[in-house]
């Protein structure tokens, strides 16, 4: 058990890493563009829900909760 906790708080930290840089490299590009409030472009209008964070984090944090719960399922 303690050895998942180890890979769960790695995976934790790497992804808040990421999360950190992305958010502070598209923090720096708009403020070059001058403009807090662009139009979206077609990708994202045709695919609103597969291109957006919040969602994407729900559902992967809800099936990593599924997989966790009938691996101790499986496994006790």
């Amino acid at each position: 058990m303690a050895q998942l906790t180890f890979v769960l708080s790695i995976i934790a930290v790497f992804i808040i890493v990421v999360g950190g840089v992305y958010t502070y490299r598209l923090g720096r590009q708009q403020k070059w563009q001058g403009e807090l409030d662009a139009p979206l472009p077609e990708k994202v209008q045709e695919h609103a829900y597969l291109r957006n964070p919040v969602f994407l984090a729900y559902v992967l944090a809800g099936l990593l909760a599924v997989i966790v719960i009938f691996y101790l399922a499986l496994r006790y």
